[in-house]
């Protein structure tokens, strides 16, 4: 019998998560330059001079590359220092960011850059799929994410935005865009639904959850995949919840029979995921977590952002039957809100690596039910992955692997 329950939370382990932002520097001073100085002029000494004759508030010298110097100054005392015929010329700073793309390890762990689906190059082809992140919501402004639509379930009168940074993480491991800046996704481009059911501090109950499920039945002629990486108590009664009144497993079987293929969070609680739903249903794809510090197999990694064994099941992860397959889940780095990035942990990372790969099949394979797409998901997986190890069920879940997609 399911337990009742009325509070979801984040299937997200965040101790030890270490927090990376998407800007190189803050926007630069209005009145900050560089003076380039004419060869063979003394750098510091120049430097030093113009700060005592015109105030200019030095910040760096450089000798080296080219000399000169950087430093803040008025209008007035750049007009002095840029008449100095010992100065080339006098340049406003200009605000810069990284542009290199990051391949993330879990990205690489599931071999997505081997997809020819995927066709990770850093030229922008976009996954022809609709991916529904049923969470905190998406940072819709995002320049790594194309986020389509979606519905607040929490406060319907405001647009479904993340003020807590779990959906739009979660949505970056499923769809970064391949445009050569940030992260690049399991499913570069594909587009985002983003459908809100927990608050900014990443609560909220089966009423919301299920008015998330139903949005996405309701539009299950365009979306194709739902990821949930939440979950509460509860089990599975085998009937679709008809024999213990279980509303969102019910909402979910509708939803699965319209089209849609739900992956979702095993749980981080070191237990068997037949006591935690939607994990504990049969028509879902359930997803455990691998630790995995540098995208490859055979461990010897040294930890990162939380302390674990490389190339292991993640030490929070929950186990047992329900489980159907296991993905990178510790120190996944994604997006997050206001254009930055971030590093967590948690089955809830694992999870939009299963929802990116299943958009890939459903990409090429339209007419996919969610039974092939998981079929499909399962025997293209490897157990290429050091077990046993912390896994204490007595099965090894087959990794991810989307090469073939």
């Amino acid at each position: 019998m399911r337990r009742p329950t009325t509070a979801l939370v984040l299937a997200c382990a965040l101790a030890g998560a270490t927090g990376l932002t998407a800007h190189a520097a803050p926007p630069p001073a209005e009145r900050e330059y560089i003076v380039v100085l004419e060869e063979g002029t003394n750098a510091k000494g120049k430097a030093d001079e113009h700060s005592r004759a015109h105030g200019a508030q030095v910040k760096h010298v450089y000798q080296a590359a080219m000399k000169g110097y950087s430093g803040r100054m008025s209008e007035q005392e750049r007009e002095r220092v840029a008449a100095d015929p010992d100065v080339a010329w006098v340049e406003p700073v200009r605000q810069v960011r990284a542009t290199a793309q990051s391949l993330p390890t879990g990205i690489d762990r599931v071999n997505a850059d081997a997809s020819p689906t995927a066709a990770i190059d850093g030229a922008d082809q976009r996954t022809d799929a609709d991916v529904a992140v049923i969470d905190t919501g998406v940072d819709s402004s995002h320049p790594d994410l194309d986020v389509v639509g979606g519905k607040n379930c929490t406060l319907p009168m405001l647009p479904p935005e993340d003020g807590n940074g779990h959906g739009t993480h979660v949505a970056g491991t499923i769809g970064a865009v391949d445009n050569g800046d940030g992260v690049v996704g399991v499913a570069p481009g594909a587009r985002i639904w983003a459908v809100k059911v927990l608050n900014d501090a990443g609560v909220g109950t089966t009423a919301d959850v299920v008015c998330g499920i139903d949005y996405v039945a309701a539009n299950a002629g365009t979306i194709d995949v739902a990821n949930m990486s939440l979950g509460g108590a509860g089990s599975d009664d085998g009937q679709c919840g008809r024999a213990s009144g279980d509303s969102e497993h019910s909402a979910i079987c509708r939803a699965v029979s319209a089209g849609v293929t739900f992956a979702v969070a095993a749980g981080n609680d070191s237990a068997d995921a037949a006591n935690s739903t939607p994990a504990a249903y049969d028509e879902v794809i359930t997803v455990s977590a691998l630790a995995d510090f540098n995208g490859r197999p055979g461990g010897g990694a040294p930890a990162t952002c939380r302390q674990d064994e490389d190339d292991t099941f993640a030490d929070f992860s929950n186990f047992g039957a329900d489980v159907d397959l296991i993905a990178p889940g510790v120190c996944i780095t994604s997006t997050w809100p206001n254009g930055g990035y971030n590093t967590i942990s948690g089955t809830s990372m694992a999870t939009p690596h299963v929802a990116g790969g299943a958009a890939l099949h459903k990409a090429t394979n339209p007419g996919a039910s969610p039974e092939q797409v998981k079929n499909a998901l399962q025997r293209a997986g490897t157990k290429d992955w050091t077990w046993p190890s912390q896994d204490p069920d007595g099965t090894q879940e087959s990794l991810l692997d989307v090469t073939g997609f």
